[in-house]
């Protein structure tokens, strides 16, 4: 029997786990409809199964939940965490745009570190000193992975170019996601977690969809038309990110966002599965290193818990 001051590690396994199946699919979606329509799909697609699973909630035998009571500090918190996310996918891209894009994906995953800052500021939740010193372990591990294989020059001024500005920008913006979402679900204290959770899903996909939707119909139309040509992996893709996100939203209603987003960097360690057993594919000494911090970190939270 899982303690409940446990149960929300089960759930970030398993949402770290889903999201690894998600991005497997994304990964052939977006040759064909490009990184933003592939992440319009993500979220058009996983809304009816984030609508199924309200639904099932809310006629679960014996289930007397009522409709959670909405006001606007919630809606405030959600759509800050839509914006983020969409804003962080928005400056990954112009990262990758960058002659030294490796620096800023590399600054990218900094949102761990970002997710303890925001989450002090806004929701007075500082971690405790042995908890950043595991975010920072598996930060660095998921830097060290994001490096090339190969030898370049990323030393000197690619460290401070345009690059790396853009990537702690997406870092920050993965951050204050996950830092909205914590604070909407702690806008329902009268809702269970998993209500929270569905709910937060439901919404936050419908808003995203509206968003990046109406972008992409106005800007990169050809696009939207791939996303409904490829709709049977896009269906896929949906279907594993709903699953995934409504982990994530969960757990956000059980524990801090900081912890929240330190044990999600498992899916680390899940992609390397992965691409081990069905790919194989070889990591790089670097990458060893940066998996076994990534390893140590995730081991070091587990510790405390």
């Amino acid at each position: 029997m899982i303690p409940p001051a446990w149960l929300w590690v089960p759930i970030v396994l398993w949402a770290s786990l889903a999201q690894t199946a998600r991005n497997a699919a994304q990964r052939s979606l977006v040759a064909q409809a490009g990184t933003l329509g592939a992440t319009l799909a993500r979220f058009l697609y996983g809304i009816p199964f984030a609508a199924v699973w309200v639904v099932l909630l809310h006629a679960w035998p014996g289930s007397t939940a009522p409709l959670p009571q909405f006001h606007p500090a919630y809606f405030a918190w959600l759509i800050l965490g839509a914006f983020g996310q969409l804003a962080a996918t928005a400056f990954l891209l112009a990262a990758m745009k960058q002659r030294n894009f490796v620096i800023g994906v590399a600054y990218s995953k900094t949102d761990a570190l970002q997710v303890a800052l925001f989450g002090s500021l806004f929701l007075r939740e500082l971690p405790g000193g042995p908890t950043l010193v595991a975010i920072g372990l598996a930060t660095a591990g998921v830097v060290l992975l994001s490096l090339p294989q190969k030898r370049v020059a990323l030393q000197g001024r690619a460290w401070t170019s345009a690059a790396a500005w853009y990537g702690l920008a997406s870092g920050a913006g993965f951050a204050l996601s996950a830092v909205g979402y914590r604070g909407a679900a702690l806008q329902l204290p009268e809702s269970s977690a998993w209500m929270s959770g569905a709910w937060g899903v439901l919404l936050a996909q419908g808003i995203q969809t509206v968003l990046l939707g109406g972008w992409l119909a106005w800007r990169a139309p050809a696009a939207l038309r791939a996303t409904v040509s490829a709709w049977r992996i896009s269906t896929v893709a949906g279907a594993a990110g709903a699953l995934a996100s409504i982990g994530w939203f969960t757990a956000f209603a059980l524990t801090t966002a900081a912890n929240v987003r330190t044990l999600g960097m498992v899916e680390v360690v899940f992609s390397y599965l992965v691409s081990r057993r069905l790919l194989r594919e070889r990591l790089a000494a670097t990458e060893q290193g940066g998996l076994a911090l990534v390893v140590v970190g995730l081991l070091a939270l587990g510790l405390q818990l």
